[in-house]
């Protein structure tokens, strides 16, 4: 975990990290949300769909810009204040994503930085793009 303070954090600053989607986080999602939509839950429906497999839940790529946030860039000291994200194209089981974060805007009256985020696959498309506003606790 990092702990960047507002005095350490400059535009251009930037934190990156790795995960590959797996059958048991769906599952876990599932189980917490209550989302049983058949494109997240059947296989053979998102076949249908014209998909490969299961499509991951969108919010559950996205869920991966709190991990960003709050554990690589600011890290420790962050209080996410806002998270708005636009899902790109679709996200399977066993893809493996990079999530990158940039900050863009550092203001230090209110103690704010802002992040634009990326959701990369592992061919290096875009599956998810976020601007996200954190505050830097004291």
């Amino acid at each position: 975990m990092n702990h960047y303070t507002i005095d350490q954090i400059h535009t251009g600053m930037e934190e990156r990290f790795t995960v590959t989607v797996t059958p048991e986080m769906m599952d876990q999602f599932y189980a917490i949300t209550g989302d049983c939509s058949p494109i997240h839950m059947d296989a053979e429906y998102a076949a249908g769909r014209g998909y490969p497999g299961r499509v991951v839940y969108g919010m559950l790529s996205a869920s991966l810009l709190s991990t960003l946030a709050g554990v690589y860039l600011p890290g420790e000291h962050c209080l996410l204040h806002q998270v708005d994200s636009k899902f790109t194209r679709p996200v399977f089981i066993g893809d493996t994503l990079t999530v990158v974060g940039t900050v863009t805007e550092v203001n230090e009256t209110f103690r704010e930085i802002t992040i634009r985020g990326e959701i990369l696959n592992q061919d290096g498309k875009k599956v998810v793009r976020a601007t996200i506003k954190a505050g830097l606790a004291q």
